[in-house]
């Protein structure tokens, strides 16, 4: 791929990941209008947020294993498609059924599309283009997410709701048009099939395991519901390491799993997402109950977070290039712990000056943790890059959930105790989410040492780049082996013959040959080859 070429795929995967994240938050602001305008339940509007995760979830590392098969030229317009279209029908739904129905399709065309851009960025690039990709990917998943409910509102407060999706079809037509001219097509024919009953499998234990902890917040963790779907997530979660084993072509090669970097690189990635997940829910909570912040105020103290990661996030890449990841994901780690655990010096009364360092703390240290992605997809072979940029993706799902839930669990419970004490409520909040968040800047710590012992140093690093250099090297120049004269070789095209009746002839090892004539061999030699001196075959 040309730099003009990589660009304008950069291009690609910024406008695509910022579409397919801004769809998970979009809906917030907009749901209690859409409620009213549909006539719909509040059980059926959770369905309007919470179907769109869960097919995005269950289905990424499926669509992973098509960006490996069939390129991330077509993998991408079709799932890109599929997004684009069931927006417009989002956008234009007169019922409920409708509107939830069109949203699962929209998280279907979401899991196919997202992985084909890690696959981009990753696949065949340099250390500086990973960078760059990496980056480009991350700002816009990050502006997606802090943006979305401020554009949802903003065209719920102008126009019909139904805009927040309509808004898609345009640049998901955009988008569709350049990737087919950007992106690259397989970089060759493949004799491996789809792993259907991996990704029936692996659909239904995911999408238990994401639902289980969406209602287990709203339900409760005792409730049967939960404890059912919870169990079902358990089995096909186990059914899916059986059908892999035996599968001819598995969804996901175990093999991954042995790789120190790929695995260190995923537990640190799931122990950050709980980490960072928690700490932005609760935080903002924090500020409103405990520090008498108005919903504006609050969001106001968001703005240093957005701009200390784009300031911190380029940065990031060049400590891990210079240094190695081992030091700069180990670094960030701790200081998004101790960022997290000032929140316990908070008291009622505090302001903006209080809460800065800690916001500070956890921004320029999450920032610095963004390389994770980059060395764990390095650490796969290319053509199995979309699997694991799906495991990588799913992973960071299920740590939202996770986070808000493992963190929850100690705030309410800490809090119940302190209102039955005799604490106010404010007070009774302060002290559970205090606690809540050391819990989780304790994970954190887990995860820096986890990288610690996992994360490559930059030696280690460059070691691993010129193997993979060499061996990508030795497997473009590898040739069929020379077969013996008068053994037999056949093409499977016309009737089967002998090296002797072929021409040109071909050379056992060892064997040179001069330019030979085009109307047959010299009549002297039966059409052996002759050892000669001279440039080879």
């Amino acid at each position: 791929m040309t730099r003009g070429r990589y660009r304008w795929a950069l291009a690609v995967v910024a406008v695509s990941a910022f579409m397919i994240a801004m769809d998970n938050t979009v809906v917030a602001i907009a749901q209690e209008t859409i409620r009213r305008d549909l006539g719909m339940g509040y059980a059926a509007l959770r369905w309007v947020t919470i179907g769109y995760v869960l097919m995005f979830s269950c289905l990424l590392i499926a669509g992973g294993r098509l960006a490996d098969l069939y390129g991330c030229r077509i993998t991408f317009t079709v799932g890109m498609a599929v997004f684009t279209g069931a927006s417009a029908v989002c956008g234009l739904a007169d019922s409920g059924a409708m509107l939830i129905a069109a949203r699962l399709v929209q998280g279907v065309g979401s899991a196919v599309a997202l992985p084909a851009v890690l696959v981009v960025i990753t696949v065949g690039r340099t250390d500086r283009q990973r960078s760059i990709g990496q980056l480009v990917w991350l700002v816009s998943l990050s502006l997606a997410l802090a943006g979305g409910p401020g554009i949802g509102g903003f065209i719920v407060e102008h126009r019909h709701w139904g805009w927040i999706f309509l808004v898609n079809v345009p640049a998901g037509l955009a988008v569709i048009a350049l990737g087919l001219v950007a992106l690259d097509g397989p970089a060759a024919e493949t004799r491996a099939r789809v792993d259907l009953p991996g990704v029936l499998v692996s659909a239904t234990a995911l999408f238990a395991l994401v639902y289980a902890f969406h209602a287990g917040g709203e339900l409760g963790w005792t409730d049967p519901e939960v404890l059912g779907v919870a169990a079902l997530a358990v089995v096909a979660g186990i059914c899916f390491v059986i059908v892999e084993g035996w599968a001819p072509d598995p969804m996901i090669d175990m093999a991954f799993f042995r790789n120190r970097v790929f695995t260190g690189g995923i537990v640190t990635s799931m122990l950050w997402g709980i980490g960072f997940n928690g700490v932005m829910y609760y935080s903002a909570l924090f500020m409103q109950n405990v520090l008498a912040f108005t919903p504006t105020t609050a969001a106001v103290a968001y703005l240093p977070t957005a701009a200390l990661v784009l300031v911190t996030a380029p940065v990031s890449f060049l400590v891990a290039a210079r240094f190695g990841a081992r030091l700069g994901v180990g670094l960030g780690m701790v200081l998004m712990a101790a960022g997290m655990a000032t929140f316990t010096l908070l008291r009622q009364g505090d302001g903006f000056a209080q809460l800065l360092p800690g916001i500070a703390l956890i921004s320029i240290g999450s920032a610095l943790t963004m390389p994770l992605g980059m060395y764990a997809l390095k650490a796969v072979p290319d053509e199995r890059a979309g699997v694991a940029g799906g495991i990588i993706n799913v992973v960071r799902e299920l740590s939202a959930g996770i986070g808000i839930a493992v963190l929850g669990l100690v705030v309410d419970t800490l809090e119940s105790r302190a209102t039955a004490s005799g604490a106010g409520r404010a007070e009774a909040f302060r002290q559970g989410t205090s606690v809540g968040l050391l819990v989780g800047a304790a994970l954190v710590l887990v995860g820096a040492v986890v990288a610690a012992f996992t994360m490559p140093t930059r030696r280690q690093a460059a070691a691993s780049d010129a193997a993979k250099e060499k061996a990508q090297k030795a497997a473009a120049r590898e040739e069929p082996e020379p077969v013996a004269v008068g053994a037999s070789a056949y093409t499977g095209q016309g009737p089967q013959r002998t090296t002797a009746e072929l021409w040109p002839p071909v050379p056992p090892p060892g064997y040179y040959l001069p330019y030979l004539p085009e109307d047959g061999p010299p009549p002297d030699d039966g059409g052996r080859p002759r050892r000669f001196r001279g440039d080879p075959w």
